[in-house]
């Protein structure tokens, strides 16, 4: 029997999503080869195409990890299709995590699809559906690093390697700070499921501020310097140097 969750339109790539990974692959061209006059342009494009690549990578592995473990409705709303514009709320899913990016180079997350939680059984199944999408973000920032890590860079021109090193450090900020334990965010919704009734009742309520509540806490120097050398510590452990980094984030910032 052909539900809504499993038919062909329901998980067919979204032009969207399609246009938008031509954008990264033009502009990533671009960036390697040195086409374009203004390689801090072509820089700012491939990265931030990329970057809104990964956001939809990391909304489509909650989905399909929700389809997997009983919520079948996840289909008819669009979210295989990899297309942003299906999301719950595309503003907090794609806009601000953008904006985040332009004007301080931290990939902070956004939400969200929105998963019918009482279709999936069991607490391990809840856990997994939370943690795919920043597992998402892991996973890409081992292949933009795995370059630095296997010792690949011979021939790779220095303007690519500092924007996959600068796209490195958006998805390593990104994993960090999704896995924190904050309502809202997918680390709570890792343990959420392991905590009792009444604590998860006591929480709720401040699900809704908790991005907003790690945005400020980011603007506090001291809580800044200790996360980025944490992010720091994580890119040089993949090969990535603080100067690749750093020249990333000056190449795609490349208005005075």
């Amino acid at each position: 029997m052909t539900t809504a969750a499993t038919r062909r339109s329901d998980q067919r790539i979204s032009p969207v999503f399609l246009g938008i990974l031509a954008v990264a692959a033009v502009t990533g061209w671009a960036t390697w080869t040195g086409f374009a006059e203004e390689p801090g342009v072509a820089v700012f494009l491939f990265v931030t195409a990329a970057w809104v690549v990964s956001l939809c990578l990391h909304e489509y592995a909650h989905a399909r990890t929700a389809l997997h473990g009983g919520d079948i409705t996840v289909g008819a709303k669009g979210y295989l299709t990899l297309n942003p514009l299906k999301y719950t709320h595309a503003l907090l899913s794609v806009v601000l995590p953008v904006v985040f990016v332009i004007m301080g180079g931290i990939g902070l997350p956004g939400g969200a699809v929105f998963i019918e939680r009482g279709r999936i059984p069991g607490r391990w199944r809840h856990s997994l559906v939370s943690a795919a999408g920043p597992l998402t973000n892991v996973l890409f920032a081992a292949v933009c690093t795995a370059p630095f890590w296997l010792g690949a860079l011979d021939g790779v021109p220095r303007d690519f390697r500092v924007a996959l090193a600068f796209l490195a450090l958006l998805q390593v900020t990104a994993a960090i700070l999704n896995f924190l334990p904050v309502p809202g965010l997918d680390g709570y919704g890792v343990i959420e499921p392991w905590l009792s009734y009444k604590v998860r009742r006591q929480v709720e309520p401040f699900a809704p501020f908790g991005l907003l509540f790690v945005f400020a806490l980011l603007w506090v120097p001291s809580v800044n310097a200790v996360f980025f050398d944490l992010v720091d510590a994580v890119l040089r452990g993949l090969g990535v140097s603080d100067y690749d980094s750093a020249r990333g984030w000056d190449l795609y910032h490349f208005w005075p």
